[in-house]
C-alpha cells in the first residue's frame, strides 16, 4: 500500500519545520540543556504540525547521539525505530476513541513501569479535549507528578475545551497556520521529488483552500496526483469543486453594472460545473478584501498574478469602499450560513440580490408641532423641492415638565457645538477599537465615570464631534455633566492624540431618535415637543 504524502514528508529533524521557530527552538533549547517539561500542550489549527513536534521532542530526548544539540541525529537505533512507528516508549493516544475515565485509570497503572528501549516514555494524547470530566480528574494528579521517566505531550486544537487545571501543570505552546508562501513552497519541493507536474497557479489554490494547514494542502496534492495527469488550474477547480476565478469576476462585474440577470447566470454556471457553493462564496469574499486592501493602499499584501491584479485594480476604482464591505458582510453570512442546504444556491443568490439594493437615503420628515424659541413657519413650511406631508396632531397626554434626554442633548450641553453633517476627523472604527483604552484612562481618575463610559458606544463622527449613545435616560442624565464630559474629552485626546468634542444621546432605548434623524436637528427638536413622525416620503 502506498504510504500517503503527508507521512511520507513529515519532517524528522527540527531544521525541517518552518513556520514554528517560536515552538521549536524552545524545544531543542530544552533538549540541549537537559531542561525538559514533565508536561507540554499543544495547542493550534489542524495541520500546523502539532504531532510533528511532539514526535521530534520524543525521539529528541531518546536519542543515543553524544551530542545533545544534534539530537534528534535520525541515525542511532531509537531515531530510526520512531521513525519506523516500532518505539515502543512512544505512546500515542487517540482521545477522542479513548475518552473515559477507565482508558485514563489503566494509562495511570502503566506508567510507572520502567521504559523498555529508551530513557523516557513519552505520551502523546492527541484531541485531548475529547476526554471527559472524570477522565481529565483522573489525569490530573499524574499529570502534575508523573514519574522521572515519564513525559506527556497533549495536543488540541480546541484550547478552551481544556480546563484550567491542566492548564496549570502543562507547558504551554501555541502553533500557527502556515503562510500562503510556506505551503506553496512545500508543494513545489514534495512535486519537484515525488515527478509531478503541477502549474504554479493550481499549488497556490491548492494553498488557499488548506486555510493555513500544510498537512491539508500535501492531502489536496496527493489526492490530485491520484489522477495521473498534470495538475492544472482546471483539474484542481474540478477535482476540489472551486469556482473558476472567472465565475467570481464576473459576478461583482454584474454588481457594478447593475445586471441581475448576468450575476445569476455567473452563479448557476458555477455551480453546475461542479462548484460548492458555500466555496464561491468563500471565494467572493476573499475577492473582495483583495479590493478593500488595494483601496486601503495594501495592494503589495494581495496574492495574485499580474492580469488578476490588474482586473481588481479597475473593480476597485469602479466600487466605493462602502459598497465592498457592504458586499463582503453579504457574502460572508452566505459562507457560513448552513441552513440553506436544501437550495444550495439560495445563500448566494440572497446575497447577490441584497448587493443590488440601494441603500435607503436619509429620509426628510415634518411634524406638526411648533417648536419652543423658532418661527412656527419653520418648522410647518416645506423645504425647498420638498412634497406636502402629512402630519399628526400633538397626542392628548400632558406635556413633559422634562424632555425625553433620548431626543437631544441635555441642557448642560445647549451650548456646546451641534454635530452637523461634515466629514469626519477621524473614522469611526478607529474611535470604537480605542474605547477600551479610552475607558481605561477615565479609571485612573474616575472610576464611576467610567462605569458609564462601559455602558455607552461611539455611534458617529460629524467633524469633531463623536455622536455617544446610551441605552437609558438615566445613564445619559449621569453622564451628562459638564465635568464627566471634559474629563471623557480629556482621555480621547490623551489616547488618540486628537482634540474631538462629546455630544451624548439615547439610541436603542424607549425613547430613542428614530435612524437617520440627528439629535441636533429640527426634526429632534420637534420631536422633544411632542410631536410624532406619521409619513416619510
Amino acid at each position: 500500500m502506498t504510504q500517503a504524502l503527508y507521512r511520507k514528508w513529515r519532517p524528522l529533524a527540527w531544521d525541517e519545520v518552518v513556520s514554528q521557530e517560536h515552538v521549536i527552538q524552545t524545544l531543542k533549547n530544552a533538549v540541549t540543556g537537559e531542561r525538559v517539561a514533565h508536561a507540554y500542550l499543544f495547542s493550534g489549527p489542524r495541520g500546523t504540525g502539532k504531532t510533528t513536534a511532539a514526535r521530534l521532542l520524543a525521539k529528541a530526548v531518546n536519542c543515543l547521539h553524544e551530542d545533545k544539540s544534534k539530537r534528534p541525529c535520525n541515525e542511532c537505533a531509537h531515531c530510526l525505530a520512531v521513525n519506523e512507528n516500532r518505539f515502543m516508549d512512544l505512546i500515542e493516544i487517540d482521545a477522542a476513541s479513548n475518552t473515559s475515565v477507565e482508558d485514563v485509570r489503566d494509562l495511570r497503572d502503566k506508567i510507572n513501569f520502567s521504559p523498555s528501549q529508551g530513557t523516557y516514555k513519552v505520551y502523546i494524547i492527541d484531541e485531548v479535549h475529547m476526554l471527559s470530566t472524570a477522565a481529565f480528574n483522573a489525569l490530573l494528579k499524574t499529570l502534575e507528578e508523573p514519574p522521572p521517566h515519564a513525559i506527556f505531550i497533549l495536543a488540541t486544537t480546541e484550547i478552551h475545551k481544556i480546563p484550567a487545571t491542566v492548564l496549570s501543570r502543562c507547558q504551554r505552546h501555541e502553533f500557527r497556520r502556515f503562510p500562503l508562501s510556506e505551503i506553496t513552497r512545500r508543494l513545489e519541493l514534495i512535486c519537484k521529488e515525488e515527478k509531478l507536474k503541477a502549474d504554479p497557479d493550481a499549488l497556490t489554490m491548492i494553498a488557499r483552500q488548506s486555510a493555513g494547514g500544510m498537512r491539508d494542502a500535501i492531502s489536496l496534492l496527493d489526492q490530485l496526483a491520484s489522477t495521473g495527469d498534470h495538475i492544472t488550474l482546471e483539474l484542481a477547480q474540478t477535482v476540489l469543486g472551486t469556482a473558476a476565478s472567472q465565475s467570481v469576476i464576473g459576478l461583482v462585474q454584474a454588481v457594478i453594472a447593475k445586471e441581475p440577470a448576468h450575476g445569476l447566470e455567473e452563479i448557476h454556471r458555477a455551480l453546475d460545473g461542479g462548484a460548492d457553493a458555500r466555496a464561491l462564496a468563500r471565494q467572493v469574499v476573499e475577492y473582495l478584501r483583495g479590493l478593500m486592501l488595494i483601496q486601503l493602499g495594501n495592494g503589495d499584501q494581495v496574492e495574485a498574478t499580474a492580469d488578476s491584479r490588474k482586473q481588481m485594480t479597475e473593480h476597485a476604482r469602479s466600487l466605493p469602499t462602502t459598497e465592498v464591505l457592504r458586499m463582503m458582510r453579504f457574502f460572508n453570512s452566505a459562507a457560513t450560513d448552513t441552513r440553506g442546504g436544501w437550495q444550495p444556491s439560495l445563500g448566494l443568490e440572497l446575497a447577490f440580490a441584497e448587493m443590488l439594493e440601494t441603500p435607503q437615503p436619509v429620509q426628510v420628515v415634518t411634524v406638526a408641532q411648533s417648536v419652543p424659541e423658532r418661527k412656527p413657519e419653520a418648522a410647518s413650511a416645506p423645504r425647498p423641492e420638498a412634497a406636502p406631508r402629512r402630519v399628526a396632531p400633538p397626542p392628548a397626554s400632558p406635556a413633559r415638565s422634562v424632555p425625553p434626554a433620548s431626543l437631544h442633548p441635555a441642557p448642560e450641553s445647549e451650548s456646546r457645538p451641534a454635530a452637523e453633517s461634515a466629514p469626519p476627523v477621524v473614522p469611526l472604527q478607529k474611535i470604537v477599537s480605542s474605547w477600551k483604552q479610552i475607558s481605561s484612562v477615565i479609571k485612573s481618575q474616575n472610576p464611576t465615570l467610567s462605569g458609564l463610559i462601559n455602558s455607552s458606544k461611539p455611534i458617529e463622527v460629524n467633524g469633531s464631534v463623536v455622536i455617544l449613545a446610551f441605552t437609558s435616560e438615566i445613564l445619559l442624565d449621569k453622564f451628562n455633566k459638564p465635568e464627566h464630559t471634559q474629563l471623557t474629552e480629556q482621555a480621547i485626546s490623551q489616547t488618540m492624540g486628537l482634540a474631538l468634542t462629546v455630544q451624548p444621546v439615547v439610541a436603542g432605548g424607549k425613547n430613542a431618535l428614530p435612524a437617520n434623524v440627528k439629535p441636533d436637528s429640527m426634526v429632534a427638536a420637534a420631536l422633544q415637543s411632542g410631536g410624532e413622525i406619521v409619513d416619510i416620503q
